[in-house]
């Protein structure tokens, strides 16, 4: 005996079509989601830059978290003019790292996404990031030297001490990268539970690149464009952050999972807040 399953009358169909809309995301025409989505953008002084930076972030995101590094120009301002419902974080520390992670803790979205404010980085890639994550990655990276991805905005010398500990990296920890000092990365929320992070600098990027290896996590790695900064000085010098970041690999190779745990416990600790 066949059976079937009856329509329901047309108010109940509207309502579960509603019902069904409001759960789905649609991004492209081919792809629709449920996780909603965080975009995490760090930013000191970028007052100039914001407008470029969110006009760029798709429309069905769920939150943009603005973590606020102390600016004393209108970096906070002109991010509630251009999105109201931005989600403004105080940074009691200080550096990038510290920055990320503050910015992490406030995230409710399932996936977060890291986005520089220098206008860098395009928003709209953030839909190859998001589709390689419901796709099945754990953790989707940046790379500017993937295939079709380039870079308008790295000197010889950084380019050739990047490859260098981008090989360091592979070797040490049986990555297969082919970038690794890049800040625009994606992830499942859950991740952070594997790759406790307890660095405040710049080379906290390169820390979770390492650490998402350590603890068997899937990556797949993105091709991005990097962009000229659009206004302002970039703060990163070459010898000095490539000697950070070469401190954290070395670090890395004889720490523990349950080592780092307990040294977590004692790292980055200040207090953080959401600015009313």
């Amino acid at each position: 005996m066949s059976s079937f399953v009856r329509p329901a009358a047309g108010d109940a169909v509207d309502s579960e079509s509603g019902r069904i809309a409001a759960q789905y995301r649609a991004i492209t025409s081919h792809l629709a989601i449920t996780p909603p989505v965080s975009v995490v953008i760090p930013a000191m002084n970028e007052a100039e830059n914001l407008p470029y930076v969110f006009k760029t972030l798709p429309d069905w995101i769920h939150e943009v978290v603005l973590v606020d590094g102390n600016s004393t120009d209108d970096t906070v301002d002109v991010a509630r003019g251009l999105r109201p419902d931005v989600k403004v974080v105080k940074q009691a520390g200080k550096g990038k790292g510290d920055a990320l992670i503050s910015g992490f803790a406030a995230c409710t979205g399932d996936i977060i996404v890291m986005v520089d404010a220098d206008g860098s980085a395009d928003g709209q890639e953030i839909v190859s990031y998001v589709s390689a994550l419901v796709g099945g990655a754990d953790f989707a990276k940046g790379s500017r030297f993937a295939n079709g991805g380039g870079t308008d905005d790295m000197t010889p010398v950084r380019r050739l001490g990047n490859r260098l500990l981008c090989a360091v990296v592979n070797a040490k920890f049986g990555a297969r990268y082919t970038d690794l000092c890049y800040g625009y990365n994606a992830f499942w929320r859950h991740c952070l539970d594997e790759i406790t992070l307890d660095c405040t600098g710049f080379e906290i990027e390169t820390l979770i690149n390492i650490r998402v290896v350590k603890a068997g996590l899937r990556v797949q790695e993105v091709p991005s464009h990097e962009y000229l900064r659009i206004h302002g000085v970039s703060n990163l010098n070459a010898v000095r952050d490539g000697i950070r970041v070469l401190k954290v690999i070395l670090r890395e190779k004889g720490v523990r999972r349950a080592e780092r745990r307990r040294a977590a416990d004692f790292s980055v600790s200040v207090p953080r807040g959401e600015l009313r």
